[in-house]
């Protein structure tokens, strides 16, 4: 069974940039680690500039199944989603893409 990739993408103001990312490596990805529905993570700046301020990362979780992946969405995904709406309100754009793995350098 493929699995699967449930990738994140952010862009946040400069002004909460440190703090963001402070946040999201302590609290918030092992928080979603915590649910146990993914195997690994990883995160990643994402290095184009579009001249219009702030910065852009991409957040990639990878999971068993899609079947795991529909346990988080179903248990955790709403509560994690707002403490980060709250607390960066109107600050970031965020936007989910789900991705099956075809192949790995591993296979």
């Amino acid at each position: 069974m493929p699995k699967i990739v449930y990738n994140v993408t952010v862009k946040i103001l400069d002004e909460i940039l440190i703090d963001w990312l402070q946040w999201m490596q302590e609290v918030h990805i092992p928080d979603v680690m915590n649910t146990q529905c993914f195997l690994s993570y990883q995160m990643n700046k994402i290095l184009h500039d579009d001249g219009d301020g702030g910065h852009s990362y991409a957040i990639q979780y990878i999971c068993e199944s899609i079947e795991e992946l529909n346990t988080y969405q179903a248990k955790f995904a709403k509560k994690l989603q707002e403490e980060h709406a709250t607390r960066y309100k109107n600050k970031y754009v965020a936007f989910r893409t789900l991705m099956e793995i075809v192949s790995t350098s591993n296979d």
